[in-house]
């Protein structure tokens, strides 16, 4: 399976598209356009990587297929911060996880060495029209509390 670069770090590739679109007349206001039923991707994630904070204006659903455990970090709009660890084999790790739209995540392994691949799954689907890369200047005005995870995954 071919990957590419992912613009928030590690390696993607779209392995499903619907061809079904939902009408932006239908849609929340926070949309721009149609969008398509969902969509579903692999990811990659290598140890010395970090998936950047971004967010997205639709929900995103985490499965963890293989390899190590990879933690989510996610503020909520409201600035309240948690973790998801997604792995399996021990108490506290679970195989997926939605994020909600409008929360700033990233994710990080904390192995030294090793790999994870996840999936994510979108709904509506995924368009870059809704993908928002944190910059860590607004994000630390927005949210100083969390400053040492917002440079951290920026």
């Amino acid at each position: 399976m071919q990957l590419e670069s992912h613009p928030e770090g590690g390696y993607f590739k779209e392995t499903y598209r619907s061809n079904e679109i939902i009408p932006q007349q239908v849609l929340s206001t926070r949309f721009t356009g149609d969008r398509c039923f969902y969509t579903q991707i692999v990811y990659l994630l290598e140890s010395h990587q970090k998936s950047k904070l971004h967010r997205l204006k639709a929900d995103e659903t985490w499965h963890f297929y293989e390899g190590v455990p990879i933690v989510l970090y996610l503020i909520s709009p409201t600035g309240s911060f948690s973790t998801v660890t997604l792995g399996r084999g021990n108490e506290g790790f679970v195989f997926q996880y939605t994020i909600p739209h409008g929360y700033w995540f990233g994710a990080n392994i904390e192995a030294v060495d090793g790999f994870s691949l996840v999936g994510c799954t979108v709904a509506p689907g995924f368009d870059f029209r809704d993908f928002e890369l944190g910059d860590q200047k607004k994000l630390i005005n927005e949210f100083p509390e969390n400053q040492s995870l917002i440079k951290f995954l920026t």
